[in-house]
């Protein structure tokens, strides 16, 4: 085995039996765990006897460098995020700093990102085309974020909203669901929210996405938005494939 590793390790949403077989294999074979603070704390339990190499939040590039440094003196370093490594994970910001160190290897070992497991606990919400959009304007300029809304909007896909709100951006559901409704989607459009998903607490609920405009969420929540096709069928968010009208 190559001494000189990176994995970059998406964990899923938290619970250990929704690891993959493969992040179980890399996390195993790590010399070192590194991470943010609340993803380790999520796999120590499994590997207390790991080293571990931890910051705060936004300490990502600190945490990339610190992984191929480490990396470089021989050993086998996991880098660990929330979800999937690829989608908002640490994927993408490690395999641009490790462009400068070709001496490193890297192996990306996808996880189930919050899109996937939430929608598993509403129902089948995902079952046709969909997009996936932050809302979060530290890295995106909410203008982008405006764009991408309308224009999904306007294509009827099915959405998932991620970092839905924040203390600093208390009203951002609101201004995003206004968006959709001035786009194309309908008042009476099925949505779901799910929060801790896979951890403690976890709790779901159906709604409309005229109602959803003055419902209040957090980060811990991801939120679904149908199609026009989607319905709330016994209690379940479900957007049909189209099988039945072949």
């Amino acid at each position: 085995m190559n001494r000189n590793l990176v994995y970059v390790v998406g964990l899923g949403p938290g619970d250990a039996r929704l690891l993959t077989a493969q992040a179980r294999e890399a996390l195993q074979s790590a010399d070192v765990l590194c991470g943010y603070t609340v993803y380790i704390d999520l796999v120590r339990p499994l590997y207390p006897e790991k080293e571990v190499y931890t910051t705060g939040m936004t300490r990502e590039i600190d945490r990339c460098r610190w992984a191929l440094e480490t990396a470089r003196r021989g050993r086998i370093v996991a880098l660990v995020c929330s979800g999937d490594a690829g989608v908002y994970g640490m994927a993408s910001p490690l395999l641009e700093l490790a462009a400068d160190s070709p001496d490193v290897a890297v192996e990306i070992v996808p996880g189930l990102t919050a899109a996937l497991s939430g929608a598993a606990v509403l129902g089948a919400p995902l079952a046709h085309d969909f997009c996936v959009v932050s809302l979060s304007d530290r890295l995106t300029p909410w203008a982008v974020i405006e764009k991408r809304l309308a224009c999904a909007a306007a294509g009827d896909f099915c959405l998932v909203l991620y970092n839905p709100s924040s203390k600093g951006r208390a009203d951002y559901l609101a201004k995003a669901v206004r968006i959709l409704l001035a786009n194309g989607k309908r008042p009476e459009t099925v949505c779901g929210l799910v929060r801790n998903i896979g951890r403690d607490g976890q709790n779901a609920r159906l709604l409309t996405l005229a109602e959803l405009e003055n419902t209040a969420v957090d980060m811990f929540t991801t939120v679904f938005i149908g199609s026009e096709t989607t319905q709330n069928l016994c209690g379940k968010m479900v957007t049909p494939r189209g099988y039945h009208g072949v």
